[in-house]
């Protein structure tokens, strides 16, 4: 303890460390020369000097005096303390006492030092020296106590010199510590940019999840509403089809009624003429005069024969007549729709396209209705406008499910359907189903209002002939699906295009003779 107290009061304040050729200020103080020197040269510009210890102030540049006696006593302290010692014991003992952070480890020494105690280690070839540990035992070989300086690459471990010499990893192929950890930080990197591209393809994946998943809950919410608005729908038609079935059953009660009325009194008449025979029949009888009663007509005369004793038990109109049947065909019809898809939800807000419109065909204000006229409209030719008394709408269709509704004049010709925006606009082929970039419904009022379908000029005739003026197209975009319905008293599918569209869909009116209009959005 005594050494050590005197080994502090040989370390120079301003350096930390023996003192080398020490000096005495007037104060008393003493710092080694080349401390001070340079300590002094930093107060030059100042013009003020002052001691680091007791900062005691002089005007001018203080003289430097050896201290002659402190010099003898740091020379021959050192002489007699051995180098290894002083390391271990006090500059060692400082750095891990001091609040002084260290920063390498001594393995010799088996201390951890800050810089300025460790340049005389870093120096001497026997200090082997190692970034901080918090366990030097890790360091050394656990079986001959010997520093870590190889590495065993068949047993995947650190050894120390002997170990390769006499333990148990003799004749194994051994490398450096560096080289190993640079072969492992090799393979480490590989790992981790293996690592990082799974982490990025995952985050990836997880990117696509969240979009699939919003889009999920989108198709599920528009699903929900979908689903809503089709119920809606299926009630407003089954509380139509209620009315509709109660008023035919007032029909055909008020019907059976008059039946019942008209036979019982066809049934009284003939019961007060039967009354009437028998008084006359009673009457004769009563007569005691025979002349009078032989004379009176006889009895065949007053009775038909052929009416028996009693008619036959009619039992009038019966009330299972009532036709009960047009409500399950009807609950068919609504059926058929909702499988068809006949009933997407709410219908599609369609306005025309002035602009396509040809000049031989009047578009009304609200853009709903087209009606061919003989006079010339006017419009300015554009590449867009059609030749024919064609247009088509504003709104073109590129995804999802959509149906819109037609009404036609009763008398009149004419094509309804859908088209890509590059078809022909001049010549035969614009019409509408005259080639393979559109698709219609095509009535023909001047003949027997016969009804087909055409694409590419190709024209499937419908056996049955439409019997109303009003129509639904529905378009299913990704299935491939476009239909054509009639709106009668029920619903009834005309007739289905299947096809792979590649283009965004107009819809398309042509009108030969009459007129056609757009329902409107309810």
């Amino acid at each position: 303890m005594a050494a050590a107290a005197l080994r502090d009061e040989l370390d120079c304040s301003i350096c930390l460390e023996t003192y080398t050729d020490p000096v005495m200020l007037r104060c008393g103080h003493n710092f080694c020369r080349d401390c001070i020197d340079q300590m002094l040269d930093t107060q030059d510009e100042c013009g003020l000097y002052s001691c680091p210890e007791c900062r005691e102030e002089f005007v001018e540049r203080p003289a430097l005096m050896r201290n002659f006696t402190l010099s003898n006593i740091v020379r021959n302290f050192l002489h007699t303390e051995s180098r290894p010692k002083a390391f271990a014991g006090i500059f060692c003992t400082y750095c891990i006492d001091s609040p002084v952070p260290a920063v390498k480890t001594c393995l010799l020494c088996e201390a951890s030092l800050c810089d300025k105690h460790l340049k005389v280690h870093s120096k001497s070839p026997e200090h082997v020296l190692s970034d901080p540990s918090t366990s030097l035992e890790n360091m050394k070989c656990p079986v001959h106590k010997k520093i870590l300086e190889s590495y065993c690459t068949k047993d995947a471990t650190c050894i120390c010199v002997s170990c390769t010499l006499v333990g148990k990893h003799r004749g194994h192929q051994v490398e450096s510590l560096d080289e190993a950890s640079d072969n492992k930080k090799k393979k480490l990197r590989n790992v981790l940019q293996k690592l990082m591209t799974q982490r990025d393809e995952t985050e990836k994946k997880i990117s696509s999840m969240r979009e699939r998943w919003i889009q999920a809950q989108e198709k599920a919410s528009g699903e929900h509403v979908r689903v809503q608005t089709l119920f809606m729908d299926i009630r407003r038609r089954l509380d139509d089809l209620e009315k509709k079935i109660l008023i035919e059953f007032c029909n055909q009660e008020e019907e059976v009624s008059h039946l019942f009325c008209f036979q019982i009194h066809q049934l009284e008449i003939k019961n007060d003429e039967l009354s009437r025979k028998m008084k006359d029949i009673e009457e004769l009888c009563n007569v005691t005069d025979p002349l009078i009663v032989l004379q009176e007509p006889d009895i065949g005369d007053l009775c038909d024969p052929e009416e028996g004793g009693g008619d036959e038990d009619t039992g009038g109109p019966d009330v299972d007549d009532l036709d009960v049947t047009v409500i399950c065909d009807a609950l068919h019809d609504i059926i058929s729709g909702i499988k068809s898809g006949a009933y997407l939800g709410d219908p599609a807000d369609i306005l025309l396209d002035i602009n396509t419109a040809g000049n031989n065909i009047h578009i009304s204000k609200d853009l709903k209705s087209a009606t061919r006229t003989q006079e010339v409209q006017n419009r300015p030719e554009t590449a867009v406008r059609f030749q024919h008394p064609q247009v088509i709408s504003r709104e073109t269709f590129t995804s999802g499910q959509h149906y819109w509704d037609v009404e036609g004049s009763s008398t009149g010709s004419w094509r309804v359907g859908m088209c890509y925006p590059s078809m022909d606009r001049k010549g035969d082929k614009s019409y509408i189903g005259n080639n393979n970039k559109s698709w219609s419904l095509k009535r023909r009022t001047w003949f027997n209002n016969e009804c087909s379908v055409m694409h590419n000029k190709k024209e499937i005739r419908l056996l049955n002939n439409i019997s109303c003026d009003k129509f639904r197209i529905c378009l299913d975009y990704e299935a491939g699906r476009l239909s054509f319905y009639e709106l009668c008293d029920s619903i009834r599918l005309l007739y289905t295009f299947n096809a792979i569209f590649t283009e965004p869909l107009h819809v398309a009116l042509c009108v030969w003779d009459g007129s056609l209009k757009i329902s409107d959005a309810k």
